[in-house]
């Protein structure tokens, strides 16, 4: 019982209401699968005796169990709330990101005769106002949950199932494309490389309050004196693609992996522990500057550790946001019709949890178009997109790209957010692979030497980016840059499946 008395909690607070009201009394949990419901007295919960002889469901089944139901229970519910659960509330309140957070969560619970409060300023006063009440300052998860105005709470289990089925609807097509597609011949075991020279810098930007962090990953043999940028993604690192700068570097590239101050690893530590809120909607141009200020330190000799390096022409690969970055800087322009339209609806047939990051640079969308003409190619893997830029958007692109995504992503889901973009664009000589097995994280290399699955297929696609050289522009008929090669995994079968999104 736990699950449930969890779940009511959380969503009790998230789905929390304006207003003065009566205190939450009530919980009423929907079983769809029994057709029945189970009510809940938070009254009863005081004490081990009250509940046992209390008239509420969970009553009744306390005492079937002689007690030990109720001991257990109270035992959780009598647990302090977290400081850090604490701080992170005073810290979001009002941010865009915790407003579509407790969009999507009120879907699956709602407080009877009020309004959803999404700013999230209710689940602020019902924490102050049960950390008042208790006695040490610690309120217990009872107390916050008592203090939430509203009669009764009302969860909505068979929400789970409308999720679960829209989630499993959300790869089908991507599941019959690679059930058609030949996937590509694995890679050979056992490619020759080059010892490779790690270096950590930082680069001051004009931007940022703070420098860029760099990872700068070079052949030690002098290379090709070409640069290749990689993004990471919301919360990560580029501790988590350092594979990818590996096995690009070995093959003669000048690889940079920035830290995106603003929404890496380190700032989600300091959003979980109250210290700082959620990336802010400007993010979405900040993080593309960062790409541009490296493409002008490398143009300008400002980096010594890109010394020889043309940053004329520019390769830029990207995962989940980083792979959004890199699109902007492609010249995919953000615009907001979408976005405006349908991100209050949590009933949209297409709505993932991508969602709930676009939906929350919705303020910053007109000054995020920050693309960069010395980018030839991007490869973009997992990107949140479906919201960002509209139908047709593909025809202004600047630069050619490749589109990664895994059949079973349930982050960033394989249909709406790369099948169906793809297939509503001009192709312009872009290309979409699929990988089967793929999800948001496993397709990530982390420190691997080799660079994980995808690495020959971003090493093939960076080698024939700069080998066509003007022809490498994106143009109505422009033929493909990836090959039926040897470019695919054994591990990770995947295919280039643009000639069957488009019915070629």
């Amino acid at each position: 019982m736990h699950w449930l008395f969890r779940s009511a909690a959380v969503l009790a607070c998230m789905a929390g209401t304006c207003g003065p009201a009566l205190a939450l009394d009530e919980v009423v949990v929907e079983l769809p699968l029994l057709e029945n419901t189970l009510k809940v007295k938070l009254s009863e919960l005081k004490t081990p005796e009250a509940l046992m002889q209390g008239s509420s469901d969970l009553a009744e089944l306390d005492r079937a169990s002689n007690g030990e139901l109720g001991r257990n229970l109270l035992k959780f519910l009598n647990h302090p709330v977290p400081v850090s659960f604490r701080q992170l509330v005073d810290s979001s309140t009002g941010s865009p990101l915790l407003e579509q957070v407790l969009l999507l969560v009120s879907s699956f619970g709602t407080v009877e005769g009020h309004s959803p409060d999404l700013s999230g300023e209710t689940l602020k006063q019902a924490l102050e106002q049960a950390t008042a009440r208790s006695s040490d300052g610690q309120p217990t998860l009872l107390q916050l949950m008592e203090a939430i105005p509203g009669e009764r709470v009302r969860l909505n289990l068979s929400q789970a199932q409308v999720v679960l089925a829209r989630m499993l609807r959300h790869r089908r097509r991507a599941e019959r494309l690679m059930a058609s597609a030949l996937p590509a011949p694995a890679a050979p075991d056992g490619v020759a490389t080059s010892p490779v020279a790690v270096q950590r810098t930082k680069l001051p930007v004009r931007h940022r309050s703070e420098p860029l962090e760099l990872v700068v990953m070079r052949p030690t043999d002098g290379g090709t004196g070409r640069l290749v940028v990689i993004s990471h993604g919301l919360w990560d690192s580029p501790r988590n693609f350092e594979g990818w700068g590996q096995r690009l570097a070995a093959q003669g590239y000048s690889v940079v992996l920035p830290r995106h101050p603003g929404s890496d690893k380190h700032q989600q530590h300091e959003v979980l522990s109250g210290q700082a809120p959620p990336p802010s909607p400007e993010e979405l141009a900040l993080r593309a500057q960062d790409i541009t200020a490296i493409n002008d330190a490398a143009a300008q000799g400002q980096l010594s550790a890109l010394a020889g390096v043309s940053a004329d022409r520019v390769v830029v690969i990207g995962h989940s946001w980083g792979a959004t970055t890199a699109l902007q800087l492609a010249g995919l322009k953000p615009e907001d019709q979408a976005l405006r339209a349908r991100c209050t609806n949590v009933d949209d047939p297409e709505r993932n949890l991508s969602w709930t990051l676009q939906c929350s640079w919705l303020s910053a969308v007109s000054q995020a178009a920050v693309d960069d003409p010395r980018v030839i190619a991007v490869a973009a893997v997992s990107p949140p997109v479906s919201l960002l830029f509209p139908k047709g958007a593909a025809q202004h692109i600047t630069g050619r790209v490749l589109l990664v995504s895994g059949t079973h992503d349930w982050v960033v889901p394989p249909d709406p957010e790369a099948v169906e973009p793809f297939s509503e664009s001009n192709p312009r000589g872009n290309q979409l692979v699929l990988v089967q097995g793929g999800d948001h994280f496993n397709l990530r290399p982390g420190q691997s030497a080799d660079g994980g699955p995808l690495a020959p297929l971003l090493v093939e696609w960076t080698d024939r980016s700069f080998a066509a050289g003007p022809a490498v522009k994106p143009a109505p008929g422009a033929p493909p840059l990836l090959p039926q090669g040897s470019w695919g995994s054994s591990g990770k079968p995947m295919a280039d499946v643009s000639d069957l999104v488009h019915g070629r």
